[in-house]
C-alpha cells in the first residue's frame, strides 16, 4: 500500500493534472477562468484574496526550494539540517497562518452569503474545502517536526520527493515510517493535484502576459455623474474601426 499509494499515485496525480488541463484548455477556454465573486459581495474579499495568495505562493516556493534543491547544495552553502528545519518551521508557519486565516475568510463568504452560494458550484467549495484541511495539516505537521530538530525526518521527505523526479522506483521506500501526518498531507496534496484541471485551479497556469502586445485597449467608462436621457432611446455616436 505505501509503494502504491507514494510510489504509483503521485504519477497518476501529476500526470491527470498536466494531460487534462491541456485538454481542458483545448476543448473548453472559456471555462478557463478564476470566476471572482468580487462583485456579488466585495466585503472580506479583497483582504482574504491577499492574505491567502501570498501564503499559498509562498508555501508552493518553500516547498519547491526546500523539498526539490538537492541536500548537497544546502551542505555546500554550510546550511544544516538543524537550520533548513528551523526556517522551514518559521517562513512555513507564517505563511500557513495568513493562508489559513485568508482561506476561512473565502471560505465563509462562498458559505454563508446566499448570492455567492448560489453562484458556487460543489467544486468551487470543495476545493476551497480541501485547500482548508491541506493548511490544518501542514501547520499541525509543525508540531511534529519540533521533535525533529536534527532535520532526520525532514531528509526523508526531501529525498521521496526527488525521488518521484528523478523516476527512481524505491521513491516510496523513504516515507516508511515517517509520521502519519506528514503521509496524510502528502496523500491529499497529490489528490488536489489530481482534481486541480476539474475546478478553478487551473487558473494558476494563466498569466495576462499578452495584455503587454494587444493592438489596442479596452476602455471602461464610469456612468458616475452621467446625465440622464430626456426621452427615449440615443443614437450611439459613430466610432471609426480600429479606434
Amino acid at each position: 500500500m505505501n509503494y502504491i499509494v507514494f510510489g504509483i499515485y503521485p504519477y497518476i496525480a501529476i500526470t491527470v493534472m498536466f494531460a487534462v488541463s491541456i485538454i481542458r484548455y483545448d476543448r473548453d477556454p472559456f471555462t478557463w477562468k478564476s470566476k471572482s465573486s468580487q462583485i456579488l459581495r466585495k466585503r472580506q474579499f479583497v483582504a482574504g484574496s491577499v492574505l491567502f495568495h501570498v501564503g499559498i505562493l509562498a508555501i508552493f516556493a518553500g516547498h519547491l526550494v526546500g523539498l526539490l534543491t538537492p541536500i548537497q547544495i544546502f551542505d555546500f552553502l554550510g546550511v544544516s539540517h538543524g537550520a533548513k528545519q528551523w526556517m522551514a518551521i518559521g517562513l512555513g508557519g507564517v505563511a500557513g497562518l495568513m493562508a489559513l486565516v485568508g482561506g476561512w475568510l473565502l471560505l465563509h463568504r462562498r458559505l454563508f452569503d446566499p448570492r455567492i452560494r448560489a453562484n458556487s458550484t460543489l467544486a468551487d467549495t470543495g476545493i476551497m474545502v480541501l485547500l482548508m484541511v491541506q493548511l490544518v495539516l501542514g501547520l499541525a505537521s509543525i508540531l511534529v517536526s519540533l521533535n525533529h530538530l536534527d532535520g532526520s525526518e525532514m531528509i526523508r521527505l526531501m529525498n521521496w520527493a526527488q525521488g518521484i523526479i528523478y523516476l527512481r522506483p524505491d521513491a516510496a521506500n523513504y516515507l516508511i515510517g515517517v509520521h502519519w501526518l506528514f503521509k496524510a498531507h502528502i496523500f491529499l496534496g497529490l489528490t488536489i493535484f489530481l482534481l486541480f484541471p476539474f475546478t478553478r485551479l487551473v487558473h494558476i497556469f494563466s498569466a495576462p502576459v499578452r495584455y503587454l502586445w494587444r493592438p489596442g485597449y479596452q476602455i471602461v467608462r464610469s456612468r458616475r455623474g452621467a446625465k440622464p436621457a430626456r426621452s427615449g432611446l440615443q443614437p450611439l455616436p459613430y466610432v471609426e474601426p480600429g479606434k
